[in-house]
């Protein structure tokens, strides 16, 4: 979630950020949403000091013996009482209304993102190898007569409906093969610390890690309140949510091989023949939590990491 301080002390730049990316400016709802937000604690605060203040006197008008003062000052403390619980509420509101907005709100790009409308804008930055070249038409991965024993999406349908597959013999080896390799490397060569996370996770999770609200259409969410992750991504990186960490801790390097379930809400014909945008699927994943100054400089590393599997494959 944005930090509301840094748009209170540069909307503008904000504004001026989301708009590479082709957003409309917020700034101005934002800080009418915080103002409103805040005179009403502000207020709240008054009134709470008049009671106090009101409480303080009601016992020297009762120890005077002026009924009539003491009726006064308990009939302004209930008054008070009712007007703070009244702001507080409406706080609440304005809160909640406020962290909606912020939550639903992309990430800002870096200052060295190329701008561009779509993907046909993306910027080639660097290239490894020669691409492969072919006098023929290439198959598709479900296509390919080593692949047609080891999956089989008609029986996954019959148990579970579409986009999902049965993987079997050398196929559900080579799966299985895929993802040790991947953990191995990871571990043994970039450092990182091999984790098995639950694949179950609260509101808290998925809005921590902004998968809420903006994803929740692509989320599968059980009956009692937990949600499947689309990611271990959001459990990884809650391991340190609601802890204060010492700079000497950091970074703490995670990589996690698990389930995950997207609902592809929104995908519809959009590249799903095969194994692509299935419901279920599994991925090793990667996470670092590190010095705000350092972020860059580990986004690179863990680049340089999942570049170096896709070399080696």
């Amino acid at each position: 979630m944005h930090d509301i301080r840094a748009i209170r002390e540069n909307p503008a730049a904000f504004d001026a950020a989301l708009a590479r990316r082709g957003k409309a400016p917020v700034s101005s709802q934002i800080l009418a949403l915080d103002s409103e937000r805040r005179a009403c604690i502000q207020e709240a605060e008054a009134a709470q000091a008049d009671i106090n203040s009101a409480s303080k006197q009601v016992g020297a008008a009762k120890a005077k013996g002026d009924e009539a003062e003491f009726e006064r000052l308990r009939g302004l403390v209930s008054e008070k009482k009712a007007q703070v619980a009244n702001l507080t509420e409406q706080a609440k509101v304005k809160d909640e209304a406020l962290t909606d907005v912020l939550m639903g709100i992309d990430n800002l790009p870096y200052d060295d993102t190329p701008d561009g409308a779509d993907e046909a804008d993306n910027v080639e930055i660097r290239r490894w190898g020669t691409p492969a070249t072919f006098e023929f038409a290439p198959k598709e991965h479900f296509e390919l007569p080593a692949t047609q024993d080891g999956l089989d999406f008609e029986t996954a349908g019959k148990i579970s409906g579409s986009r999902f597959v049965i993987l079997s013999g050398a196929i559900a080896r080579m799966h299985r093969a895929l993802a040790q390799f991947m953990l191995d490397t990871h571990v043994n060569e970039n450092g990182l610390t091999e984790t098995n996370t639950p694949v179950l996770v609260r509101d808290e999770a998925m809005r921590g890690t902004g998968q809420l609200p903006k994803f929740a259409e692509d989320s599968y969410q059980t009956t009692n309140g937990w949600w499947l992750i689309p990611t271990s991504e959001v459990t990884l990186t809650n391991i340190v949510s609601g802890l204060t960490l010492d700079e000497t801790q950091l970074p703490r390097r995670y990589t996690a091989h698990s389930l995950c379930f997207r609902s592809e809400a929104g995908s519809a014909g959009r590249d799903t023949a095969g194994m692509l945008r299935q419901h279920q699927f599994e991925k090793v994943e990667m996470v670092s939590v590190t010095h705000p100054d350092h972020s860059r400089t580990e986004l690179d590393r863990m680049t340089k990491c999942a570049e170096g599997i896709l070399e080696r494959l």
